[in-house]
């Protein structure tokens, strides 16, 4: 089905290339206009209905018609002066803040886009007098605008709240500063405006440089960026309206996730074919390049859509996580991966189709065998001593690993750079008033299983009065009760950062016990705020990981076993990739947990190198592995079939896991903890994978096996097979073709071997390690 397909795609090569660019176009527009519509900047959101804090969100919408805002701004006012407010200072500033709440904000639409495209976020803002600070320094106010707070065009309509209201304090010899919320991400975007321009335009460099290292090639190293560009407009595209179509949505970190994914795994995919497209024009320097194209993809594709399909069936079990923040984004990356399969089966074979040998052009690779470089060298020592690689690479991995024992987990919130003005303002706030004066926890009383029940403040005496015997609270409100009298809350204020975890630890350990005693009868109480959605979290992904990575090992398992026919070429790739994942996330916890010293590790960190690490790892574990395969189904023995895999294979490997590893390292200069932590673990963690896994280990282990590793499956047995009866490229070469092939891929009959690979073994050591 492959090769018939590919075989399509290169005789009507312009019109895949046309229809590709068209729709990658097209969706990109839709996937750029709309990606922040399908978005969910609520945490608390993501959580099961089970747990307390989403039941308290669900009291307060529909008791008190509340939804928690993760856009509302914290305004200071203050005197320019440096006195304290006066009254007449405390009128003059709930004047303007009511000339504020009037004043309508509108959204520009510079780039004319569409209106049906566009989601306009004009309104009026609303605006509320907080608190006073105790030595009436500064008054807090509170500021709400609705939209997705991640969306760049919400921050820049918020930006020009923040110009009008400094310019009417500024008329009054006021003060004033923005802080939380929509304040927070657009000072923040600000900031790392230039660092992000620069690390993209790094990023890219180095796919470029890496590819002119490989090909020495300018039209090799720009079009595989090309055509993952519009690949990945289009993935994009078709995430936004498969949201759109089954009503979910999606994480705000999904489009970065989207774009690391799509840049990692089609830079991957378009290196395989460009290796193997050139070691077969080599093969055959008098065949047709749309020929070889055709059989090229046909080739690389079958392993292509191998490891793109047990991508998918990796994200799918993240279909089975309780929080939703996983299970949403689960089916956003399947459906990238299968875009980008399509594309590799299709797009890119077109691409190869057309450019033909001027793809490598001004290198003159093609006119000549290259010579045995690193990669022979490495595929020969492995071959000879097999045993020594395997003991040093599980050597390596096993003392890696050991540095996750005692992993723990750190759940709080990036505070992003600690230098801009909302940072700034915010540092003013605290020095001033409690932690947590601006973000207040709820507690909400309403009938024991939904039952209508009166209540009344009395009956919340010994609620308020619980709450303020709790070491940790500062302050307790006094009880509201919605206009039916069938529900109540009670805000209350930590006197600690609400992001650390020991406001966690208060509202989970302490507050929550006291709030379930102290209910009236026949009512019950839950919890809201940062510290309790948090909390919640923390153990909804605690279970979700301990769920999800056993059911995704199996199915991995299930799929390369039925990919492969064989019971133990699986499981030695199982074991290299379960190394892999626990070397790479010991790594992680032994620099950031036990060497800086921080709480732990980021929540998300072992998700994120489940994704890559596993994931792609597989891919490469998967080439690698078939590679061995065709080259086991050729004469000679299994040492020298492993030799020649990993001679020809290792390049592109190689190349393919340091461009990705260098994409993720690029976050290395973000100012978040938990960033830096995601780009320079799982970049160490793709190092591994490619450099140490797929090229040393799992060949190491195969030599090791011999044909054996293909048990119960006959696989790579006899002394042709396809690959050997076609030589260069199947099916398009005759006898007169037969015997370049064998040339270039290191025959192993006669004397074939000893000019491929320089003789590493003797004919007496070649007779003793057949197998």
């Amino acid at each position: 089905m492959i090769r018939s397909l590919t075989a399509c795609t290169t005789r009507h090569a312009w019109k895949f290339i046309l229809l590709w660019t068209v729709a990658g176009i097209a969706l990109t527009l839709v996937g750029q206009s709309k990606m922040y519509s399908v978005t969910e900047p609520d945490v608390g959101n993501f959580l099961p209905k089970s747990y307390d804090s989403a039941a308290a969100l669900r009291i307060a919408e529909d008791k008190f018609g509340a939804k928690p805002d993760g856009n509302a701004v914290t305004v200071l006012v203050a005197r320019e002066d440096g006195r304290r407010l006066a009254a007449a200072d405390g009128a003059r500033i709930d004047r303007i803040a009511a000339g504020l709440g009037k004043h309508r904000l509108t959204m520009e639409n510079p780039d004319d886009m569409p209106s049906f495209l566009l989601d306009d976020h004009s309104q009026r803002p609303v605006v509320r007098p907080v608190a006073d600070a105790p030595d009436k320094s500064f008054r807090l106010l509170s500021v709400a605008l609705k939209g997705n707070n991640n969306d760049p065009a919400l921050q820049d309509l918020f930006r020009d709240f923040r110009e009008h209201a400094q310019k009417e304090f500024d008329r009054a010899g006021l003060r004033s500063g923005f802080t939380g919320g929509l304040a927070d991400l657009a000072d923040t975007a600000e900031d790392q405006e230039d660092t992000e321009k620069l690390v993209g335009i790094l990023t890219m460099g180095l796919i470029v440089l890496l590819n002119v290292l490989a090909f020495r090639s300018v039209l090799a190293a720009l079009l595989p960026l090309l055509a993952v560009t519009i690949i990945g407009g289009a993935a994009a595209g078709a995430v936004v309206c498969t949201a759109l179509l089954f009503d979910f949505k999606l994480d705000p970190s999904t489009p970065s996730l989207i774009t690391v994914v799509l840049l990692g795994i089609g830079v991957d995919y378009f290196l395989f074919l460009l290796f193997r497209f050139r070691e077969l024009l080599r093969a055959d320097p008098a065949a047709r390049p749309r020929d070889v194209a055709g059989e090229c993809a046909g080739r690389v594709g079958a392993a292509i859509a191998s490891a793109a399909l047990t991508i998918v069936a990796a994200f799918a079990t993240l279909g089975i996580a309780s929080f939703g923040q996983f299970k949403v984004l689960g089916p956003a990356i399947a459906v990238c991966v299968l875009v980008m399969l399509v594309a590799s089966l299709t797009f890119m074979p077109a691409l190869l189709a057309v450019s033909g040998r001027k793809m490598f052009w001004p290198s003159r690779s093609l006119r000549k065998q290259p010579r045995a470089g690193m990669s022979a060298r490495l595929g020969e020592r492995i071959a000879r001593r097999p045993f020594l690689f395997v003991a040093a690479s599980v050597g390596l991995l096993v003392a890696l690993s050991a540095g996750a024992l005692g992993m723990k987990m750190d759940y709080g919130t990036d505070p992003g750079p600690d230098d801009t003005p909302a940072a700034v303002t915010a540092e003013e706030i605290a020095e001033a008033l409690p932690g947590g004066v601006d973000s207040p926890h709820t507690v909400y009383v309403t009938g024991e299983g939904s039952k209508e029940v009166t209540i009344d403040r009395a009956g919340l005496d010994g609620l308020t009065k619980g709450l303020k015997a709790v070491k940790g609270v500062g302050r307790v409100a006094r009880p509201v009760l919605n206009k039916e009298h069938t529900a109540a809350k009670v805000d209350f204020y930590l006197d600690m950062d609400v992001q650390s975890q020991r406001a966690r630890d208060v509202v989970s350990d302490e507050v929550r016990p006291v709030v379930s005693q102290a209910a009236p009868p026949g009512t019950e109480a839950h919890v809201s705020g940062q510290a309790a959605i948090f909390s919640d979290i923390s153990e909804a992904v605690s279970k979700d990981l301990k769920v999800v990575f056993p059911v995704a090992a199996a199915l991995i398992a299930l799929i390369l076993v039925a990919l492969l026919r064989s019971l133990l070429a699986p499981l030695v790739l199982m074991l290299a990739i379960g190394l892999g994942f626990t070397a790479t996330l010991g790594s992680g916890v032994l620099v950031f947990q036990h060497l800086l010293d921080r709480p732990g590790v980021s929540f998300t960190l072992p998700l994120v190198l489940f994704l890559f690490v596993v994931a792609l790892g597989t891919d490469y574990n998967i080439l690698i592995s078939d590679r061995i395969r065709e080259e086991m189904g050729r004469p000679g023995t299994a040492r020298q079939a492993v030799a020649a895999a990993v001679r020809h294979t290792a390049p592109a490997v190689v190349t393919a896991g340091v461009v990705l590893a260098g994409s993720f390292a690029s976050l290395a200069v973000n100012p978040s903890p938990a960033t830096q932590e995601i780009g320079l673990v799982t970049a160490l963690g793709i190092g591994l994978s490619s450099l140490v896994l797929s090229i040393v280990l799992v060949p190491a282990v195969v030599a090791m096996l011999g044909r054996a590793t293909w048990w119960p499956s006959r696989a790579g047995r006899g002394s042709g097979g396809a690959h050997g009866r076609h030589g260069g490229y199947g099916g398009h070469g005759g006898p007169g073709h037969q015997a370049a092939a064998p040339a270039e891929y290191g025959s192993y009959a006669g004397t074939h071997q000893q000019q491929a690979y320089g003789s590493p073994y003797g004919p007496e050591r070649g007779s003793g390690v057949r197998r």
